[in-house]
Formats: structure tokens, C-alpha cells, sequence
């Protein structure tokens, strides 16, 4: 009986020690299309149409065909950022989290081929992040518009 009060009070402190650190997950939502996208949701291997109000979740890859793009509203507390995916561009929303305590949030889009151009707002809190991955770098910004390319290397 003792070995069972203590388990569940261990189990009770581990599951209050988890909620503590829990982050949130957070949306982003299309905004404007020009032209023709398309958004594979997490999880799933098929392509479907995009659409204007359609709102993704982390895990979810959106590409753009040729004359075509795509802008994105990323949402925190408000908004963190706008993300304008060019022609012929694929990119996963790889984490889209909030601290709901801190309010710090932690944005990662990766950036699989083409070019994406973001507008984003100065990050809450020492902790929040907002960073765009490429096959070859990682770039990490607190607040700033800036242009990130990826090209296809020719062997």
C-alpha cells in the first residue's frame, strides 16, 4: 500500500513537471494566393488544393507551383510573422510552439527548395526563436525582413 501512495505521488509530481514545460501549438493561415499551391497535411502523403483561410499546423508542407505564391499570417500571441513563399518553392512548417506561461514562441519553417521572403515581428522573451532552415544552413533572427534562397545545386 505504502509502494502505491509513493507511485502515484511520483507519477502526480512527473505529470505537473510536464504541464510546466508544455508548449503550445500554434497556426499559421493562409492569407493571399496567387496562382496555384498546394498542402500536404502531417502525417499524410497526398497533396491537396490550397486555399485562401485554410490554417496549417506544425508538421504541414505547403509548395507553390511556377507564377504562383503564397502568403502566410503566423500566429503567436498576435501575429509573429508574414511569410510570402515564391514560385516553385516547398517549405514544412517544422514547429510552431508557445509557451503559454512565458509567452516565449519557437518557429522553425524549412525550407526544402525555393525562395521565401518573411517580415517578422521582434520575439517576445530571451527563449523565443524564430529560425528558417535550408539543406545547408540555419538561419535565426529576433525581428527583421529578410529573404532566404535555396537553389538547386547541379552535380
Amino acid at each position: 500500500m505504502k509502494i502505491l501512495r509513493i507511485a502515484c505521488i511520483m507519477v502526480l509530481i512527473l505529470t505537473m513537471a510536464v504541464c510546466a514545460f508544455a508548449m503550445e501549438k500554434r497556426t499559421a493561415q493562409i492569407v493571399s494566393i496567387d496562382g496555384s499551391a498546394e498542402i500536404k497535411p502531417a502525417g499524410q502523403s497526398s497533396w491537396k488544393p490550397a486555399s485562401v483561410g485554410m490554417v496549417l499546423n506544425e508538421g504541414d508542407t505547403i509548395k507553390t507551383a511556377s507564377a504562383s505564391w503564397v502568403l502566410l499570417n503566423v500566429d503567436g500571441k498576435g501575429q509573429t510573422a508574414t511569410v510570402e513563399i515564391k514560385e516553385n518553392s516547398q517549405m514544412l512548417l517544422a514547429e510552431l510552439l508557445i509557451d503559454p506561461k512565458s509567452e516565449s514562441s519557437k518557429t522553425l519553417l524549412d525550407l526544402a527548395m525555393g525562395e521565401v521572403l518573411i517580415k517578422a515581428q521582434k520575439v517576445h522573451g530571451e527563449k523565443s526563436k524564430f529560425e528558417v532552415k535550408t539543406p545547408t544552413s540555419i538561419v535565426g533572427v529576433r525581428g527583421t525582413t529578410f529573404n532566404v534562397k535555396v537553389e538547386a545545386v547541379e552535380e
